[in-house]
């Protein structure tokens, strides 16, 4: 049991991002969870987090036996609800909300196929880039990229994934590689908002995280058009490697920066905590889950 909660423990400090979270989501104190995590790694003679006051990172083993840790949790919530009478077979409306671009290209095409597995299963996919409160909108599953910061929400990581400054090779041509982060203020950065205002593109320097506030002549709050003007030559762009990729590999665009590129911003699925969990949700989440873990679906899209 003590194993078990020591694991269980670890998939929730780094789902919700801090030692703090995750004991205000179980009503213990923070020392509390650190004295299992500890325990933890000294069982297994590794060191998983990279602990700071204001920083949580994941090592090297640490991101492996994440994955792990999640596959067996989750293996063991569906060896439960198979032989629970409440969860006999997934069934009934599945309402999931998803971020437009990443819906549009990575959950919508998947949707036929889930419901041709699971028949009795009717879904609803709304598509939108604002964060939706899944109980108020009667959501069942929404998909997320990033941190996840609400304490109230269960989370399950799906993919990963980062953020990677790019442009397209006419704009560099034109106006040069930058060499550190700084030099995207002498740069036309093609940022997020209807006004302009962003929150600012995160890098990794000298251990740390730096937010580098860009800026420049075009902004927009649909990232799609961001991309478009990314290989029209029109600046640079800061994109999730899940929409950028292929045109990466094709050459339209080059990665910017790319030695100071942070971790995270990894795809999750999140879902409000209840005692008895529909079998059409896990269903779902289990089964994008496994069509992430192909590493022939990502050279595929």
């Amino acid at each position: 049991m003590d194993q078990f909660k020591q694991i269980s423990t670890f998939v929730d400090v780094v789902t919700r991002g801090s030692l703090s979270a995750s004991a205000r989501a179980e009503g213990v104190a923070p020392a509390i969870i650190g004295r299992r995590l500890n325990a933890l790694e000294d069982r297994l003679g590794v060191k998983l987090l990279r602990r700071t006051t204001r920083q949580l990172t994941l090592t090297n083993e640490g991101e492996t036996f994440l994955d792990d840790c999640q596959r067996i949790l989750l293996d063991l919530q569906n060896a439960e609800s198979q032989v629970s009478e409440r969860a006999s077979r997934a069934s009934g409306h599945l309402v999931v909300s998803a971020p437009a671009g990443f819906g549009r290209k990575h959950v919508a095409p998947l949707v036929p196929e889930f419901l041709g597995e699971h028949p009795a299963v009717k879904l609803t996919l709304s598509l939108s880039d604002r964060v939706v409160n899944l109980v108020s909108e009667g959501v069942d599953v929404a998909i997320r990229i990033g941190a996840l910061t609400d304490p109230s929400l269960v989370g399950l990581k799906l993919a990963n994934n980062r953020r990677v400054a790019v442009a397209a090779p006419s704009y560099l041509a034109a106006y040069g590689m930058p060499a550190r982060p700084e030099d995207l203020a002498q740069h036309n950065c093609l940022t997020m908002g209807n006004d302009g205002s962003q929150r600012g593109w995160t890098f990794r320097q000298n251990g740390r995280a730096l937010l580098v506030k860009a800026g420049g002549s075009m902004s927009c709050n649909d990232g799609s058009v961001l991309h478009e003007w990314a290989i029209n030559g029109r600046g640079i762009a800061w994109r999730s490697i899940w929409e950028v990729g292929p045109e990466i590999k094709a050459g339209r665009l080059v990665p910017v920066l790319e030695q100071f590129s942070a971790p995270g911003d990894d795809v999750h699925a999140v879902y409000a905590q209840r005692q008895y969990l529909p079998a059409r949700i896990r269903a779902f989440v289990d089964f994008l889950r496994q069509r992430y873990a192909d590493a022939g679906y990502w050279d595929k899209v």
